[in-house]
């Protein structure tokens, strides 16, 4: 029962913050901070979720695999590699110090 509660709170919630969306006036929306933000905010929270996927587990702060991938995928953005090439060298980095750490 408690899941359904989530689960409803949960969808209310996001109706909430839609509606919400919805009300801001167009004038607010035109501001230029307002459009920097917006253009930042999802670069951010990507990069708060991949360093949070990468370092943490639970309370734990881990240097494993991960680790390497995101160093070379790191590496190939750097040398302006297609987006495929950087998830393909992370995942074979990652995979390759896995295999040999054990």
């Amino acid at each position: 029962m408690n899941i359904w509660i989530a689960i409803g709170a949960t969808a209310v919630g996001c109706y909430a913050v839609k509606l919400i969306g919805l009300l801001v006036p167009v004038g607010v929306l035109e501001r230029p901070l307002v459009k920097r933000l917006a253009a930042l905010l999802p670069v951010a929270l990507l990069a708060a979720l991949t360093a949070q996927q990468t370092f943490a587990d639970g309370r734990v702060l881990v240097v494993d695999a991960k680790v390497a991938g995101l160093a070379a995928a790191a590496v190939a953005l750097l040398l302006r590699a297609p987006f495929l090439l950087v998830v393909g060298a992370a995942v074979v980095v990652t995979a390759g110090v896995r295999a040999l750490t054990g």
